[in-house]
């Protein structure tokens, strides 16, 4: 928990090949999820087991009943939630690096056979170029636009992250529920009888427990905005494709028509 900036290296250049609703939330990962998590969530949980008390005195009770309250610790189930999340970034970041270097390793061979072609003497010197291929990765201005297989590798990173906040959301609610209660009623073996346990601070514990949850559904709902504007923008680039090409059949056969007359 006291250090973050291996996770946060990664998700720097994660941020340079996403788009702008991956960008803000990639934002909001670092500054309130992060940020709050490793600074000010972490002190209020610190002395949790310390304080926690029990109106008992049979050995092993306690201990008992802190397992039965807290089966995972919010920080611990926290962190894991954003490992989890964070982690298909970190496999797209992969992906992005290995399509740009595979696009610059191309434009340095490209760059090698024009300065062959252009030789004097040279066998290929009145050879065609070739069309242009079309990169996965592309930057026009300002605004990256993403295509072919890095454009589905990316769509399948959202769709895992967002799977993967539901199902921490989920798994907060049926742990703990929305609150945490100050009383904690325990019956589980040694404790002789229900024995009555107090958490501590639970009203500073519940901010932050709220505050987490907000968070998280911020970032589901960014997810789910961004999946929807990825499907509009493929959707645009199908119709404007289906266009183009309904235009060139239409005027395929008059343009013939001109030429025989």
């Amino acid at each position: 928990m006291s250090d973050w900036s291996f996770l946060g290296a990664f998700l720097e250049e994660v941020h340079k090949h996403s788009t702008v609703i991956g960008k803000v939330w990639l934002t909001i990962l670092f500054i309130f999820r992060m940020l709050v998590l490793g600074t000010a969530a972490e002190s209020s949980w610190g002395d949790e087991q310390a304080d926690f008390q029990c109106d008992t005195m049979q050995p092993g009770c306690e201990n008992v009943c802190y397992d039965q309250a807290f089966p995972i610790s919010h920080i611990r189930y926290w962190v894991l939630q954003i490992i989890f999340v964070s982690t298909p970034s970190l496999v797209y970041m992969g992906h992005a690096m290995h399509t740009v270097r595979m696009q610059e390793k191309r434009k340095l061979r490209e760059a090698e056979r024009a300065k062959e072609i252009h030789r004097p003497g040279s066998p290929y010197e009145f050879q065609v170029a070739e069309k242009p291929e079309l990169s996965c990765w592309e930057e026009m201005n300002g605004k990256v636009v993403l295509q072919g297989n890095l454009l589905n590798t990316y769509v399948c990173t959202i769709l895992i992250r967002t799977a993967m906040e539901v199902a921490f959301i989920v798994g907060q609610y049926f742990l703990y529920g929305i609150f945490l209660n100050t009383l904690h009623v325990c019956r589980r073996s040694p404790c002789p009888h229900p024995v009555n346990c107090y958490v501590s601070r639970p009203t500073e514990k519940n901010v932050f427990i709220v505050f987490m949850l907000a968070v998280a559904g911020l970032s589901l709902f960014l997810s789910l905005a961004e999946l929807f504007h990825l499907g509009w923008r493929i959707r645009q680039r199908f119709v404007k494709s289906r266009q183009g090409t309904a235009e060139r059949q239409l005027l395929g056969p008059s343009t013939e028509y001109q030429e025989e007359a």
